[in-house]
């Protein structure tokens, strides 16, 4: 009597989105996703635009900061960008990330186009579904079949 030995190979584990209290690439990270970073940066209201659609908010909501953008690109001292800061603060409640309104604040009126790029990151990131694959097989015995005489 023999017993037949099969080697299966075991099914893909998802183990769902990024989980971290922190963000995933830091505000200067542009090279992680360079497309979106260069159009971020040659058509800044395209690209707020769509990452806002992409959080689920109104696409054209990004078109109220133009004004606070071109008061600071005049000279009139920095207000802060409503939409952008309250993106900011609305992914990072979303996404359980540390941090304060003020960090918020500061990131929103001084570094905006990067705070944007970031935001983008961090929505595509949490959104991918990781899975990882178990490569080492499994031996699996089958018992042999006896024909009834």
């Amino acid at each position: 009597m023999t017993t037949n030995v099969i080697i299966q190979q075991p099914p893909a584990v998802q183990v769902g989105t990024v989980q971290s209290n922190q963000w995933s690439t830091g505000i200067c990270d542009c090279f992680d996703d360079l497309p979106s970073c260069c159009l971020g940066y040659w058509c800044f209201p395209c690209f707020a635009c769509k990452t806002t659609s992409e959080f689920g908010e109104c696409a054209c909501l990004p078109l109220v900061d133009g004004l606070c953008i071109l008061a600071q690109f005049v000279g009139i001292p920095s207000c802060v960008p409503p939409v952008s800061f309250a993106m900011r603060a609305g992914v990072r409640n979303r996404y359980g990330i540390q941090g304060d309104m003020c960090s918020d604040c500061i990131y929103a009126t001084f570094c905006n186009v990067c705070s944007w790029c970031q935001i983008s990151r961090e929505i595509k990131r949490r959104k991918q579904t990781l899975v990882f694959v178990n490569l080492q097989p499994t031996p699996v015995a089958i018992a042999p079949l006896v024909m009834p005489s």
